[in-house]
């Protein structure tokens, strides 16, 4: 493995020269910066990281906390964290816990040691009293009662919005399904928002969960369809839910939209599960994340932070399920 010596004896300077190309920081002539480049290429040469954040007092790493990797999702929204973390100069180092709050104990420890720059998490668990603030912190859908910035799409409107798109495409005997999550999580807004506009509207609605995260989405599913077989409009928590929804309805003997109308909640519509394309409540999941990241550098470099709660606008996307 070459060193930063052989870069800076390949490319005829010093090491300091190298280091000062590699951090970005203080002036290299443009031919002397292509000399080292085209060092570092040739040898394919990788800094030291930890080395690099040890020696200047500071890292360039922020960890992603997410459950799981799998739903399209936290991707999504990771995609677009990386980004903009790597427009800003920022390695991200991602976590995932799989919803288990020993995992994200370990994490958060894990973390805390090797003094990363900041974390951005998502977490349904109850591990407030675990969440050390002297870690620059961003949430994602989730209220602590510490003083850490949270980013979350107007969940309350998303439900008000189902419920209103579910009864103008004809339901009149609604159901809320999802799993429930813990109380500071802003996703149990969606249910709060789904049923005040239906006592508003007096509209006939269930609600029908498990504790969050439901082991199993298809018994979950058919318990359901057999404890309220008059429902005529379904809204999901997630996307994700609404299209095993509809699958196990179809396998019993229900038409989409003809016999029940489905609204999912996230707007992950390019994903091969969604045939019909699923009507959803779209998160503005590309905002969210770069929006989360700028808050989190603001906090690294030791700005304030006007308040503590971002709640970004969501949208009806009209599919093919109601």
């Amino acid at each position: 493995m070459h060193s930063i010596k052989d870069v800076a004896n390949l490319a005829g300077v010093g090491v300091g020269t190298v280091s000062r190309v590699i951090n970005n920081i203080g002036s290299v002539k443009p031919v002397t910066r292509n000399k080292v480049i085209e060092a570092i290429r040739e040898l394919n040469y990788v800094p030291n990281q930890v080395a690099r954040n040890f020696k200047m007092q500071r890292s360039y790493l922020v960890s992603l906390l997410l459950p799981s990797i799998f739903n399209q999702f936290f991707s999504e929204l990771a995609y677009h964290i990386e980004d903009e973390l790597d427009r800003n100069g920022y390695q991200l180092l991602l976590c995932n816990s799989g919803g288990k709050p020993e995992k994200e104990l370990y994490y958060l420890e894990m973390l805390k040691q090797n003094k990363v720059a900041g974390i951005i998490g998502i977490t349904y668990n109850d591990i407030e009293e675990y969440v050390n603030t002297d870690i620059p912190i961003v949430s994602i859908d989730r209220h602590f009662s510490k003083q850490i910035t949270c980013v979350t799409s107007d969940n309350f409107e998303g439900g008000r919005i189902a419920l209103k798109e579910l009864v103008k495409a004809g339901a009149n005997n609604v159901a809320f399904i999802g799993g429930a999550t813990s109380i500071n999580s802003e996703t149990r807004n969606r249910k709060k928002g789904f049923i005040h506009e239906a006592e508003a509207m007096g509209i006939r609605y269930v609600v029908y969960e498990e504790p969050d995260p439901i082991a199993d989405d298809i018994a979950f599913i058919k318990r359901f369809l057999k404890k309220y077989p008059e429902v005529n409009g379904v809204f999901a928590i997630t996307d994700m839910l609404a299209a095993k929804y509809i699958e196990i309805a179809k396998r019993s003997g229900l038409r989409v939209p003809e016999d029940v109308k489905v609204i999912g909640y996230d707007g992950i519509q390019d994903h091969e599960y969604f045939h019909p394309v699923l009507s959803t409540i779209r998160q503005p999941v590309e905002q969210m994340a770069r929006k989360a990241v700028r808050l989190l550098l603001k906090k690294i470099e030791g700005e304030s932070v006007e308040h503590e709660d971002f709640i970004i606008a969501v949208e009806y996307w009209q599919g093919e399920t109601t």
